[in-house]
């Protein structure tokens, strides 16, 4: 199994690369790509997906040990 890699963007989306199976809120499998992003504003329209709708309205930056 590769190494799954979850990179916060600073005031975007979760960056998810890997061999990663993403499961909605009652187990259903959600198809994916080896990359996608995820939403973390929820402006998305594309939801859970980005959809690129974050730019100028969130802001988060997020650095490990903070």
């Amino acid at each position: 199994m590769s190494k799954v890699q979850i990179k916060v963007n600073d005031n975007g989306s979760l960056r998810v690369t890997g061999d990663v199976e993403l499961l909605d809120g009652e187990g259903n499998v959600l198809e994916t790509k080896q990359a996608f992003s995820l939403c973390r504003c929820g402006l998305s329209s594309k939801m859970p997906f980005c959809d690129a709708s974050h730019k100028g309205k969130f802001e988060s930056v997020v650095r490990a040990g903070e």
